[in-house]
């Protein structure tokens, strides 16, 4: 077996078998989950004491442990359960944390100042400005969004003051990740909090289309590894915490296989039979958007499965020797043998209960000690090298060499996996509740015209950043520009535009993600955080403050009595509005039109005949919610919030209008809507 060492291959384990799985076959790291607190908490995960185990497996073979802690998290689990989490992660001895939540970052950083802390693509990251932004704040790893071409990813990691990370096989999700709240207004089940129930995966359909026009393929960028590793990718990740070991051990391996140049189509096809959704696709990295790229999960995928698993189990049902072990032996003549290891900066002393004697026949020679050295079978170890220091003329039992390589390699392997303990200290979570009585008003349109209704009692207007030159000569100060929530590979032009537009009198945006918040502070404007931020937490808002975010749009998947209770001020929720549950950059209305004959706007209906909005600007799409938010007639249960905004989409500026006027009068609501998940929360 030969593994990388200039890259990292890092393999999924949902289970104590998968990390097997992944060592055996060549991965120099694995990231799990423990019981709480991770993206996958539908996977078996890991106790305390599973951790310490697979930590302990992992670390003596030359393996680091990145442990996932990258869901939004409550006030009440920052001060308890993310907390324990820390404490056992730094307990067990694991490599690095993985991380969405702004809040549990400062948690880390308070608790266990000298661990890593990769920044999950849950965080959205998908620019230079974002990576830099996240080097800024203390992460030592981005994870990018899956969605980069390899042009964008080379940009990014030829000028990165930090590790980046990029997913190399398996599942895609059509939103960006971080930026999803279909599973969660659907059933409660939410994807920041670990519990996606991929409603994505049933009929969502296009005119036109596949009949599945959010469920994409697989990613297998498998043939473009080392184009990546030229790039200065530091990790390969491998997605699959929900998968068998059997498709661990096949990720693994074809990883493996393509970065050492091994040509293995019957591995190849094998990992497409155990899971694959109609194949798979690389469309993003090559630009190749479009209808190739989606496919289900179909009867044929699922039987072709079974005879591939039992194949690729043998490719980690056994033991294979990883680490490599300088020995040297030692034997004089009136004398005991001993020998000593060393592996991974670890090294032992052994000696035997046999004494080197007068040889009477055929004397020990230095080629026989090294072929007993050199058996070791059955465990992770292989002799590198051996060197030999020994009498001439002598004789010793084989039997005592043999016993002295068991000795000493158990030995070693007690030392290698000798928990190495991190500080841990635990810490206060501040949540200064602050109450604001007679919320503001802010509005965000989508277009300009929609703009020319707002009501006369709004403070603050948000509009596009197209039409925020027009929309400056209209509303001055009230005004905030809205960048786009996500702008692959264009964040210099967008530095660019605002800052025309600062000289021009423009004096606060609004920023979705890091990477907006890294250009606002470059230009020194004024910024606020919209939809996208997920800010759901005190701590989280703490943070944000320390960046110079002035008001915080709260995550709408927050019930009212959470969000009522979070400390701090100038924080505000969507009131009305049809929300954006999905942006995705492979726009799901192209699989049955091309933009020319869209119109910017087209719907998605799925299997009970219930549409869903789709609007199109700005290279990305948004899928929006079959009904709005309304809460006009709520007004004193979100009383607590320091503005309320409203989120106009596909309005006309005439339905704008009745919309400011039934807010005005708390006019019970008309027609379809929904209380968003403002009562029921998410799981």
């Amino acid at each position: 077996m030969f593994r990388q060492s200039s890259v990292e291959i890092l393999a999924p384990a949902g289970t104590y078998e998968a990390v097997e799985a992944a060592v055996r076959c060549g991965a120099n790291a694995v990231y799990l989950g423990g019981k709480a607190l991770n993206a996958r908490r539908n996977a078996g995960n890991f106790s305390l004491q599973e951790l310490k185990s697979a930590v302990s497996y992992c670390h003596a073979r030359g393996v680091q442990v990145h442990m996932t802690l990258n869901t939004l998290a409550t006030d009440a689990e920052l001060k308890n359960d993310v907390q324990i989490c820390i404490r056992d992660a730094c307990t067990a001895g694991v490599d690095a944390l993985i991380v969405q939540d702004l809040g549990v970052f400062a948690i880390i950083k308070k608790c266990a100042p000298d661990m890593p802390v990769h920044a999950s693509t849950q965080l959205s990251v998908h620019t230079l400005s974002g990576v830099k932004q996240l080097a800024e704040m203390g992460f030592t790893r981005a994870v990018l969004a899956r969605e980069l071409s390899l042009d964008e990813i080379e940009y990014i990691t030829k000028n990165s003051p930090i590790e980046i990370e990029v997913f190399v096989h398996g599942a895609l999700c059509m939103c960006v990740s971080g930026q999803c709240l279909m599973s969660a207004m659907l059933g409660s089940r939410s994807a920041n909090r670990g519990l996606c129930a991929q409603p994505c995966r049933l009929p969502f359909a296009a005119e036109n289309g596949t009949g599945n026009d959010l469920s994409l393929k697989d990613l297998s960028a498998v043939d473009y590894l080392n184009k990546l590793k030229e790039f200065g990718v530091k990790s390969f990740k491998i997605e699959g915490r929900m998968k068998r070991p059997e498709y661990v051990a096949a990720a693994v391996t074809a990883c493996n296989n393509a970065l050492n140049g091994v040509e293995d189509s019957a591995l190849r096809n094998n990992l497409r039979g155990v899971f694959s959704r109609s194949g798979f696709t690389h469309g993003y990295l090559t630009n190749e958007l479009g209808r190739d790229m989606f496919g289900i999960r179909s009867k044929d995928d699922v039987l072709s499965a079974r005879p591939a698993l039992k194949e690729l189990a043998h490719l980690y049902e056994k033991e294979v020797p990883l680490v490599g072990v300088s020995f040297m032996f030692c034997a004089y003549e009136g004398e005991t043998a001993s020998l000593s290891a060393k592996a991974m900066g670890k090294s032992v002393f052994v000696e035997g209960d046999a004494v080197a004697e007068p040889a009477k026949n055929v004397p020990l020679s230095e080629e026989k000690i090294k072929q007993q050295l050199e058996k070791c079978g059955g465990t992770a170890f292989f002799a590198q090298e051996i060197e030999t220091d020994i009498d001439e003329n002598i004789s010793l039992p084989l039997s005592s060499i043999n016993a002295l390589r068991r000795a000493a390699l158990d030995a070693l392997y007690e030392k290698l996996t000798e928990p190495y303990t991190r500080p841990f200290h635990s810490t206060n979570v501040e949540n200064s509740v602050k109450k604001v009585n007679n919320p503001c008003v802010f509005a965000r349109f989508s277009r300009l015209d929609q703009a020319k209704a707002v009501g006369k009692n709004v403070e603050k207007v948000i509009l596009p950043l197209k039409d925020c030159e027009k929309a400056l000569e209209i509303f001055g100060e009230k005004l905030i520009a809205e960048l786009p929530r996500v702008f692959f590979g264009k964040d210099e032009a967008i530095f660019e535009k605002i800052t025309d537009l600062k000289a021009k009198g423009l004096k606060k945006v609004c920023c979705a993600t890091l990477d907006a918040v890294n250009l606002a502070k470059r230009a020194e404007l004024e910024f606020m955080l919209g939809h996208g931020s997920n800010v759901f937490n005190t701590q989280s808002m703490l943070e944000y403050r320390k960046l110079g975010a002035d008001e915080i749009l709260l995550s709408p998947e927050m019930t009212l009595q959470q969000a009522s209770a979070l400390g701090g001020d100038r924080l505000g929720l969507v009131t009305y509005g049809r929300l954006p549950l999905m942006i995705t950059r492979n726009c799901p209305v192209k699989n049955g039109t091309d933009c020319k004959n869209c119109g910017g706007t087209k719907q998605l209906t799925d299997r009970m005949g219930i549409n869903f909005p789709v609007t199109c600007t700005g290279g990305y799409s948004q899928v929006l919610n079959s009904r709005p938010i309304y809460m006009a007639d709520r007004k004193r249960e979100t009383a607590f919030a320091a503005f309320c905004l409203l989120y106009f989409t596909t309005e006309t500026p005439e339905e704008c209008a009745k919309i400011f006027e039934m807010y005005e009068t708390c006019a019970a609501p008309e027609g379809e809507f929904t209380r968003g998940l403002y009562y029921r929360g998410v799981e």
